[in-house]
């Protein structure tokens, strides 16, 4: 059970961000003009798509899962501060509170690893 539960966490916590980043595709010219109003550059939008798919997909495989998930981590905290600091607004309270906790769940992984079915611990076995 322990093996299978921790597969599902990362799969759980990687889902969010592999589905942000596929929708940032699908809708990059919005994206990069929030994100340019935001004061954030837009011609890093390919990264922001790059961090969130691959380290998505890094994350539910368990490779070099504590790396990515440092990115991750700070990332998500980067991404509270910058987008959702106004905390009079209950909805971007919550959001802030949500990216909060989900660094708390990278960070588990940073120091914990992958666990079990990754490609971390995979076995040395021919």
């Amino acid at each position: 059970m322990e093996k299978i539960s921790q597969f599902v966490a990362r799969l759980l916590l990687a889902q969010t961000f592999l589905l942000a980043g596929i929708s940032k595709i699908s809708g990059y010219a919005d994206t990069r003009g929030y994100m340019d109003a935001m004061g954030i550059p837009g011609t890093l939008l390919p990264l922001v798509i790059l961090l969130e798919v691959g380290g998505a997909l890094a994350i539910i495989i368990g490779w070099q899962t504590r790396l990515v998930s440092v990115a991750l981590a700070l990332f998500t905290l980067a991404a509270a501060v910058i987008f959702h600091s106004n905390l009079a607004d209950q909805t971007q309270m919550i959001m802030f509170m949500k990216n909060i906790a989900i660094a708390g769940g990278f960070t588990l992984l940073a120091v914990h690893g992958a666990g079990g079915y990754s490609l971390d611990n995979r076995s040395s076995r021919a």
